[in-house]
């Protein structure tokens, strides 16, 4: 996979969820979060500290909280990735419209 450089080119090289990806991206920007790139995927952080991640994969997209098991989730939306990430919560979409933008 090639490296992004910036947010923009992450996006585009996601083509499939693009206009996805910049809903959600615009959405986390409307909050004080910094917008960075780690790890090859968007990361947003606060005083140094990361918070949300914005991903896109082959057969969804998603964004995931560092610390999400802090998180109250009485809807059930977060998932577990992995068994080796402790704290990290993933909330994953299949397309644009699971993306509620009222909420």
């Amino acid at each position: 996979m090639k490296k992004s450089d910036s947010v923009e080119a992450y996006i585009e090289e996601h083509a499939h969820f693009s206009a996805a990806l910049k809903v959600l991206r615009s959405i986390i920007t409307s909050t004080e979060l910094e917008e960075h790139i780690k790890w090859n995927a968007p990361v947003y952080s606060l005083d140094g500290k990361n918070i949300i991640g914005l991903g896109a994969f082959k057969h969804h997209f998603g964004i995931w909280f560092f610390n999400g098991v802090f998180l109250k989730d009485e809807q059930n939306l977060l998932v577990n990735a992995q068994a080796k990430t402790k704290g990290l919560r993933q909330m994953r979409f299949e397309s644009i419209n699971d993306i509620d933008k009222n909420g």
